[in-house]
């Protein structure tokens, strides 16, 4: 495996995505496939969060690290056993053997644990303190893995909700990060004029608001949970912040640009579930309609449009937009607006909403496999290692 990191874990977590949501749609229509660990529910929420996403999160990093540091990322071997690791877990959790509850734990938890001691291992023989932050994301996120893992061995399904959510707020984290330093960049790059400049009371008040949620939500795992309305009061100070942030990126002129536009839209999806969530922590509707306007509209939607730009950047080829890519990232945009708001407004046609946001997930992540898919698991275009 001589390629950097984005090659293998893109592919698979596409193709893992598409095949998990299909899983969970039989399952939704009445059609049992599997009896994976923890029950259909306990895998449909885990496997999206720690099977795809973090496989994406693991490939963009890895990848992106090289860049930061100038030290080289792990290829071959050491990649390699990083991908088996990540692929042991799925299949033990989809296809249980009888291995106990703690050996499936520590397989599936180790391979977050490998992927920051493989990037800390990079960033401080380099000396580039500046990306340490994505450290203690990546440990966080371990213990929402780890939180999730033994709700479900000790039948504790609010440790499990409650490592659930951790996970998707510590995923927001990242894309709260990562969108700060690339997508005002990107922009400018691509449009011409200055990149907007930041400002500082701004970014920590982002900054700031994000961990306080972090916190927050942290807290209900030993059973601190904080009074509903300091958790509304943090999120919704995150939902402003981060629309006020979005605001300075220019982004209405990206609209003849879908890998820009995709960007923009998904990082418009942060301060809507996150302000959606303040509202469901005050009894306005259920949280997991802002849970998932987070992991479909902002996520899933970043997520693509981040791996179809950097799988055209490291192979070599032009970053312009491939035919159906904007049908792909606008799909995943219209789902979560299904997914999230419309249900809070009609939640009358759950059923229907459910499924149709499935397929359209699919179909979105079925075309960046049309496309990426001889890419990534071919040389670079220019002859270059990578």
């Amino acid at each position: 495996m001589a390629g950097l990191a984005f090659r293998p874990f893109f592919l698979l977590a596409a193709l893992f995505g598409i095949v998990a949501l299909m899983a969970w749609l039989a399952f939704w229509q009445g059609d049992v496939l599997l009896r994976p660990w923890g029950g259909m529910l306990w895998w449909h929420q885990h496997e999206m969060l720690f099977g795809f996403g973090a496989a994406v999160i693991a490939g963009f990093l890895l990848t992106a690290a090289q860049n930061w540091t100038g030290r080289p990322a792990p290829t071959g071997l050491p990649l390699l056993g990083l991908v088996a690791l990540w692929a042991v877990a799925r299949g033990l959790l989809a296809f249980p053997i009888g291995l106990p509850g703690w050996g499936v734990m520590l397989i599936d938890v180790g391979f977050l644990v490998a992927v920051a001691g493989v990037m800390a291992r990079m960033v401080i023989a380099a000396g580039r303190w500046r990306n340490l932050v994505f450290l203690p994301l990546l440990g966080l996120l371990a213990v929402a893995n780890l939180a999730m893992h033994l709700g479900a061995w000790w039948g504790d399904g609010e440790l499990a909700r409650a490592g659930a959510r951790l996970a998707v707020l510590l995923i927001a984290a990242v894309m709260v990060v990562l969108g700060g330093r690339v997508i005002p960049l990107f922009t400018a790059n691509r449009l011409g004029g200055p990149r907007p400049q930041s400002r500082r009371w701004l970014e920590g008040a982002t900054l700031g608001s994000m961990a306080a949620v972090l916190g927050a939500q942290l807290a209900v795992l030993p059973g601190m949970a904080p009074p509903e309305g300091v958790m509304a009061g943090a999120l919704a100070l995150a939902a402003l912040a981060n629309a006020l942030r979005l605001a300075r990126w220019g982004g209405l002129r990206t609209w003849r640009e879908p890998l820009l536009w995709g960007l923009h839209v998904s990082y418009a999806a942060l301060p809507l579930g996150l302000g959606m969530w303040a509202l469901a922590a005050l009894g306005a509707f259920r949280v997991e309609l802002a849970v998932h306007t987070l992991t479909v509209g902002a996520m899933g939607t970043m997520m693509l449009a981040m791996m179809a730009r950097v799988s055209l950047g490291h192979t070599g080829r032009p970053i312009v937009t491939l035919p159906g890519m904007g049908v792909a990232l606008g799909l995943l945009a219209v789902a979560g607006l299904l997914r999230g708001p419309l249900l809070a407004a009609l939640p009358g046609i759950t059923h229907l909403t459910y499924s149709l946001t499935i397929i359209l997930w699919c179909l979105a992540y079925a075309i960046f496999l049309l496309h990426y898919a001889v890419p990534l698991s071919s040389a670079r275009s220019d002859g270059k290692a990578g």
